[in-house]
């Protein structure tokens, strides 16, 4: 009996890795092993393989007088999922003479029921991927995954219902061959995310919309401040409808890190995550980690939006772990077993009450959270926010009489869009594509001051005792409502406007 091997890939958010399923298959006292670093769900599949393949026609492993060790290399590689399934149940049958393949480099994805039917597995986007870079011809998956599979073009996706379906593909038997038909390449259509609050339902918080236009168009990190009831909530949901639909490698990225965390509900879509995870979430949850590092919360907002409501109140040292994110746009997550970089690109859009208890009148919010809060939120994570927005109480006059402006959401798609262009126009030799992410190289570089809104700038950082970090910030919220304002250079009041939204605690 010789030994027989197929081809897979474990998925990881830092991309698949190519997996070889070797099967051995010797005479003596029957045993069904997996060796190769195997999780619960690997070890389990012997039985599932054995039933399928019983039920879909051939002979059970367990009925024959065989020792079957089956392995999956490279062995120090942890390999978890049951998305092994179809590949260890072909070895089986090519070690064991009861098929023969045909010689197309393919790879093999897919849970197997005991019946044999192909059940959905995660992460099959970064798999396709690899299998693409490594020069795979075709790529084998559940039909329920061919949708996310087909996102890859330049290789050939077989959506598969059963075992036998697959076995019929791949066989060298003509007269048993049934070709499975390819899946056609899946098309994302840009889209804005039509949420059911827009900004014309929210009747004034006019400076707080400014301010969250000019953070949708520089992708740049809000506090909201205000008590509560006043809009905070509706203008971050808001805030979602007026950010422009990702690129098709953007939604290609988050696409993968959903598919593998299991939050993938099978429709691709191109608009920007909305994370809004509660304040008693977990610092894992939030962060990432576990024994064996899965992301947390700020990697599935990747390219989109992280809502943090009652911001203080979460975990100190969650909100402490922040600082990374906010300024390396990754998450760096360090286990004795392994140590992974997670993508964490998004943009925080975090809310708070001044205080705790009733309200006490006071419209100074920078003194009631000093008061309330005990500096819980440290200066390095204010020091990473670029708009501070006041979210007051609205007269009842407004509410009464207030009408929402028609078309407010289109016109602030159409601005921030048009600045984004601006912006591309101008960093896409950088490597970067929105202010926010500029360095102070780019600023340098790219960014040219007047020798007036230099004195405006050396006057403030001397009265504001700004840290060159907020100095940098200031620069480029300025040059954001430049290019709001189709500026080609920052003017004096786009300096003044965006001193208005440093943070004052």
């Amino acid at each position: 009996m010789a030994v027989a091997s197929t081809h897979t890939a474990q998925s990881a958010i830092t991309g698949a890795i190519p997996v070889t399923v070797e099967a051995d298959l010797s005479r003596g006292l029957h045993s069904f092993s997996i060796v190769g670093l195997p999780g619960k769900a690997v070890e389990e599949a012997k039985d599932r393989v054995s039933a399928a393949i019983k039920n879909s026609g051939f002979p059970s492993p367990k009925s024959s007088k065989r020792k079957v060790v089956i392995s999956l290399s490279p062995a120090d590689i942890k390999k978890e999922g049951p998305l092994f399934d179809v590949p260890i149940a072909i070895a089986y049958l090519c070690a064991a003479s009861d098929i023969t393949v045909d010689a197309v480099k393919r790879m093999y994805v897919g849970e197997l029921s005991l019946r044999g039917e192909l059940r959905a597995v995660h992460g099959v986007l970064p798999i396709v991927q690899t299998a693409k870079e490594q020069g795979f011809e075709e790529v084998i998956v559940p039909a329920e995954n061919a949708s996310e599979a087909a996102l890859v073009t330049g290789i050939t996706i077989r959506p598969a219902h059963t075992l036998r379906d697959v076995i019929s593909h791949i066989t060298k038997n003509p007269e048993q061959k049934q070709v499975i038909p390819a899946q056609a390449p899946t098309k994302i259509t840009p889209a804005y995310h039509n949420t059911q609050t827009r900004f014309e339902d929210i009747k004034g918080q006019e400076s707080a919309k400014r301010g969250l236009l000019i953070a949708a168009a520089g992708r740049h990190n809000v506090l909201m401040v205000g008590p509560p009831g006043t809009g905070k909530t509706m203008l971050a949901r808001a805030f979602q409808s007026i950010l422009p639909p990702l690129t098709r490698e953007e939604a290609l990225e988050v696409t993968a890190i959903h598919s593998i965390a299991g939050t993938f509900r099978g429709e691709v879509t191109s608009e920007p995550p909305f994370r809004a995870p509660h304040h008693t979430a977990s610092h894992t949850a939030l962060v990432g980690g576990g024994s064996n590092p899965k992301p947390g919360e700020v990697t599935l907002a990747h390219r989109g939006v992280l809502f943090v409501d009652e911001f203080p109140e979460f975990e100190r040292r969650s909100i402490d772990a922040l600082r990374q994110p906010l300024e390396d746009r990754v998450v760096s997550i360090a286990r004795v077993q392994a140590s992974v970089l997670f993508p964490a690109d998004f943009i925080l859009i975090a809310a708070m009450n001044p205080y705790r208890g009733s309200e006490d009148g006071s419209s100074d919010y920078a003194a009631s959270i000093r008061e309330t809060y005990k500096e819980k939120i440290s200066g390095p994570i204010l020091d990473r926010i670029d708009l501070w927005l006041e979210v007051p109480h609205v007269d009842y006059d407004t509410l009464h009489t207030t009408i929402g402006t028609e078309g407010e959401t289109e016109r602030a798609r159409t601005q921030v869009q048009e600045a984004r262009e601006r912006m591309l126009a101008r960093l896409h030799t950088r490597g970067v594509t929105t202010n926010a992410e500029m360095s102070a190289r780019d600023i340098a570089d790219t960014i040219t001051l007047s020798e007036k809104v230099h004195d405006i700038l050396r006057n403030s950082s001397k009265q504001l005792n700004l840290s060159p970090r907020s100095y940098h910030r200031v620069i480029k919220v300025a040059r954001t409502i430049a290019d709001l304002d189709n500026s080609e250079e920052i003017e004096a009041s786009h300096i003044y406007e965006a001193l208005q939204y440093r943070v004052k605690v």
